[in-house]
């Protein structure tokens, strides 16, 4: 799990600078003074000129509307619907832009005041899954307030260049040229993101985010989907935990419980690499893993009331990481006053 979340480091850090550079190269954007959109460095347009000079007819007219319109929009929502229906909120998890400033945020305010969020009632336990100790300094506040405002600033900047040309807005601030309406909604923008971020992060992706909200709607519509599967055979094995699952989770979710009460859950899979942290010298491995189909029901059926009995294969651990573990060949790196996390 721990290189899965390299990984998705990667591809949040990728697809933010993708979010970023995609209007300087035209790669998708709206211009507001041509009025269409550029698509892979290529004017899109509906192809209404030619009615308008009538060169073609209505029907040609409403032809190239829904083949370069409609089609495409359905497309896009056709297999965005279809990833969430079999994955569940991949892309809030591992490409959102928003979704990587949350955690960003999230990871330093922690070191500043102990908590992910000023709004969590109680700070969290200072010892990490992994062993490692995270102290609270308010020092770090002069981190995340700039940090806050970095991101707000680029957002803003990002979202004015998808409407008007990225030269003219970047050349404008390089020059200090901004004009009257590009310099306020730079301003607003910077501002209401700044709140966002400071304030509001993961709430905003839990119930104010439209495309999480449509991934999680077609989600718990797949009984079968994939999801954070929780080993309830072994429960025994929590008991010395100090909720490590719960603790990292950003959407202070708890992921030990029923898929309906995981409805944002973003498929980030920060819970199952800490409960694989805390279980790494168990030789029946973790208790939180990806699960699909078959394996996937408990979680789902137990919203209806019923207790499906979890097929023996759907938490069994590879022999090669059992060998491994026998062998002294999976540990974490503690100092002696730090202890070890393998013994809860």
């Amino acid at each position: 799990m721990i290189n899965t979340q390299q990984k998705r480091l990667w591809f949040q850090a990728g697809f933010f600078i993708l979010f970023v550079l995609a209007p300087i190269f035209d790669l998708f954007r709206f211009d507001l003074n041509l009025k269409h959109f550029f698509f892979l460095g290529m004017n899109w347009t509906l192809g209404l000129d030619g009615l308008l000079a009538q060169k073609i007819s209505a029907g040609e007219a409403a032809l190239n509307i829904i083949l370069r319109g409609g089609l495409p929009i359905l497309g896009v929502i056709g297999t965005g619907i279809w990833i969430a229906w079999k994955y569940g909120r991949l892309y809030c998890g591992w490409l959102c832009p928003h979704f990587s400033v949350v955690e960003t945020i999230n990871g330093v305010l922690r070191r500043a005041i102990g908590k992910q969020s000023i709004w969590d009632k109680h700070p969290l336990p200072e010892r990490n899954a992994d062993g490692s100790i995270t102290k609270a300094n308010p020092l770090y506040w002069l981190v995340v307030v700039p940090l806050a405002l970095a991101f707000a600033f680029t957002w803003a900047v990002a979202l004015l260049t998808y409407l008007l040309p990225p030269a003219e807005i970047y050349g404008n601030l390089w020059r200090g040229e901004l004009t009257g309406n590009q310099a306020r909604f730079i301003g607003v923008g910077t501002f209401l993101f700044f709140i966002e971020f400071m304030f509001a992060r993961h709430l905003f992706c839990r119930y104010a985010c439209a495309v999480g909200l449509f991934q999680s709607l077609a989600w718990m519509g797949n009984r079968k989907a994939m999801v954070i599967g929780f080993d309830r055979k072994r429960t025994e094995s929590c008991v010395d935990c100090n909720a490590a699952c719960d603790n990292v989770c950003p959407m202070r979710i708890k992921p030990r419980s029923i898929k309906r009460h995981m409805f944002t859950c973003t498929q980030c899979g920060q819970c199952a690499n800490a409960c694989s942290q805390v279980q790494v010298n168990n030789p029946r491995g973790a208790l939180l893993k990806w699960v699909d189909q078959e394996c996937a029901l408990d979680k789902s059926a137990r919203d209806f009331g019923h207790h499906e009995n979890i097929p023996e294969h759907c938490f069994e651990t590879p022999k090669s990481t059992t060998e491994a573990q026998r062998h002294g060949e999976l540990h974490i790196h503690t100092s002696p006053e730090h202890g070890s996390s393998a013994a809860r």
